[in-house]
């Protein structure tokens, strides 16, 4: 991992601190999650939230946010996919939650295989 990455992640990592709890528990863990689901993602401070790029110097794919909901959400440099059934032409990009439980553990880390593949 270069000094920027290091550096980057550690941002990441003082903003989740910062959070209150239950929230920064809850962000903690997505962030175990994604950096698990795409370990090639570099985690950064993206507009002053936490992301996940593909590089230091590349747009963020993935974003974290603590606002009145958490929130997980794909940015418009990902290659969207119509969602298909019910939501036809829809394309899902961002999911809100309030706590983590093992089938959300597993669909944020499609959500992110998905972004990056």
């Amino acid at each position: 991992m270069s000094s920027k990455d290091e550096k980057n992640l550690a941002q990441v990592l003082d903003k989740i601190e910062k959070m209150d709890e239950p929230e920064r528990s809850i962000i903690r863990r997505v962030h175990d999650v994604i950096v698990a689901a795409a370990p090639a993602l570099k985690p950064r401070i993206w507009y002053g939230m936490p992301a996940y790029a593909a590089s230091a110097s590349t747009p963020a794919l993935v974003t974290l946010r603590n606002d009145e909901r958490l929130n997980l959400a794909i940015t418009e440099k990902v290659i969207f996919r119509a969602a298909g059934g019910l939501d036809g032409e829809l394309m899902p990009a961002a999911w809100y939650f309030e706590a983590v439980d093992e089938a959300t553990e597993k669909r944020i880390a499609e959500i992110v295989r998905s972004a990056v593949s």
